[in-house]
């Protein structure tokens, strides 16, 4: 049975445990949710220091030009394109997820004119599946077609225009076959879509190698760029002459700055953009991207399977006979890097954990979520989270009213 001390032995075998000082960690904190929000790189906050003194209380608008600004959108993207197995001319950073996602239905539709279905999973991640729902308002004649997972080969027929998906389940962690599911997709004449929010930074994508189409994620999660962080998204080369816009904002023109009174989309992935680019949010998730200087993310991958696979063990050894029921995937290949357990009080014990420092989030009706960045989460980390639900458990903290009352954020 494992104990405390094979943890820290663990750490100390860790290749990635210098990782850790690259980050801000608040102490007597527990943090589980960097799948959420990722914690805070320590080069961020004097870069944006250097932003707001230099760049714009002295640079003023001159560092649009000076400072590299407006190159930003493509250059940050260039830094993460790695991370997704893509080349930099495909990525660029813009809006938010659900925009991005938006953009790129409307514009695979318009790619499979004598299409109109659009596939996806029951239990896709809810803006991704209101965002479809607005497209199929928007174009008459449009489809949505919700299926279980199981079934999505199946759902794939001639009227299929894109399949979309996110890579990684939000409530249960399972992981997706991306070239599997791709190349069926591709079989059936239609595109793919794939949401990597909860992907990027956790295990190797690699969207080249999988012949994905399109593909859009956050920032703010494994890539740490501070809440509310810009999104990216992707297009294949092969699809970009051919991408109309459905946005077609000042900065997407061909030359913005001519103020034309007419609309010219400007090439590449250029023509994607829409308003002006979110400076602050762009150059934290710059300094972030810093951390993943020097890093293999198949040690990162390794890692976080192991800090699941050491979870659920725990969890189940320790709290047998608890009404904790896993909710992802046993096998740590099929999981993405977090593990969530079903409890009939999930919501109050996730309060007391986070009352008592061990940070996760809870997903209606009854998950408890724990995510592992292994880039800064330790062995050590998991055994004292597991020992202080524990805790909790024994003495009923979670049965307080001051934990059964719902926040705005869960």
């Amino acid at each position: 049975m494992i104990n405390r001390a094979d943890c820290e032995r663990l750490d100390r075998r860790d290749p990635l445990r210098r990782k850790r000082a690259a980050f801000r960690l608040p102490k007597g904190v527990i943090y589980l949710d960097g799948n959420s929000l990722g914690a805070l790189p320590r080069a961020v906050p004097g870069r944006m220091r250097a932003l707001i003194e230099q760049e714009w209380g002295e640079g003023l608008i001159r560092s649009w030009n000076e400072a590299g600004w407006i190159a930003k959108p493509a250059a940050v993207a260039a830094r993460l394109a790695p991370l997704i197995g893509a080349a930099p001319d495909e990525v660029i950073c813009a809006d938010s997820t659900s925009v991005n996602l938006f953009k790129l239905l409307v514009a695979a539709l318009r790619l499979r004119p004598a299409r109109h279905t659009i596939v996806t999973e029951l239990g896709n991640f809810p803006t991704d599946l209101y965002i479809a729902e607005g497209v199929r308002e928007l174009m008459p004649g449009t489809h949505l077609n919700r299926v279980e997972a199981s079934g999505l080969i199946r759902a794939l027929d001639g009227d299929s225009a894109v399949l979309t998906l996110t890579h990684v389940n939000f409530r249960s962690g399972r992981v997706h076959d991306m070239a599997a599911l791709t190349a069926a997709a591709h079989g059936a004449g239609a595109l793919t879509l794939w949401d990597l929010s909860h992907s990027v930074g956790a295990l190797p994508v690699d969207l080249a190698a999988a012949g994905a189409d399109l593909a859009i994620g956050c920032g703010y999660k494994y890539l740490n760029g501070g809440p509310g962080g810009p999104a990216f998204l992707y297009v294949a080369r092969r699809h970009q002459g051919a991408i109309r816009p459905v946005l077609t904002g000042w900065m997407g023109h061909a030359q913005p700055f001519d103020f034309a009174p007419d609309y010219r989309p400007a090439g590449g992935l250029t023509r994607l953009l829409c308003g002006t680019p979110p400076i602050f949010g762009l150059i934290a998730l710059e300094a972030a991207l810093d951390v993943w200087d020097g890093v293999d993310i198949a040690l990162v991958r390794q890692k976080s399977v192991a800090l699941g696979d050491l979870f659920v063990r725990l969890v189940e050894e320790r709290l047998a006979g608890q009404d904790f029921v896993l909710a992802s995937p046993r096998a740590g290949a099929e999981r993405g890097s977090q593990v969530s357990f079903r409890h009939p009080e999930g919501y109050a014990i996730m309060q007391a954990l986070i009352a008592r420092g061990v940070i996760g989030d809870f997903r209606t009706p009854d998950i408890l979520r724990f995510g592992f960045a292994p880039l800064y989460v330790r062995y050590q980390d998991v055994w004292d989270a597991v020992a202080v639900l524990g805790e909790v458990m024994a003495d009923r903290a979670w049965d307080a009213a001051v934990h059964r009352r719902r926040a705005a954020v869960t």
